[in-house]
């Protein structure tokens, strides 16, 4: 996989995804960022919950669960000196469907955590990373 960034002034940074996205990145402003995008450790949970999330559908949609909503919201402390590695990770999946399975649901979540989520496996080698989930029928 190969990415590249390109600094444009500033702070401000534009990534291109080997995929071939881009994505606006910036720093705040009492290092010399204009708040023009998000921050590179912002980039890193957001990865995290996106990957995760692809798991934890796709393994509902392989347990055929009816699955009409997923949100990931993810809430990360960091350590005070540097480098400042991010040292609690908390993952809450807010899942809406149709007859869910509560059993399903935490069993998918489990694989993601502990087999298919390079992202929090990853993440998980300096921080504590725990998870919930709320089902809304």
């Amino acid at each position: 996989m190969n990415i590249s960034v390109n600094w444009v002034d500033g702070m401000l940074m534009v990534g291109k995804s080997h995929s071939g996205h881009s994505i606006t990145m910036d720093g705040p402003p009492e290092i010399g960022g204009e708040n023009l995008g998000v921050r590179p450790m912002e980039m890193l949970l957001l990865g995290v919950a996106g990957c995760t999330m692809i798991d934890v559908v796709t393994t509902l949609k392989k347990m055929r669960q009816e699955l009409t909503h997923c949100e990931t919201k993810v809430n990360a402390e960091r350590a005070d000196d540097h480098p400042k590695v991010f040292t609690d990770i908390h993952i809450q999946f807010i899942i809406k469907g149709k007859g869910l399975d509560t059993k399903k649901v935490e069993k998918a979540i489990t694989l993601s955590a502990e087999k298919y989520c390079s992202a929090s496996i990853m993440l998980g080698k300096t921080a504590s990373i725990t998870h919930d989930f709320e089902i809304v029928e």
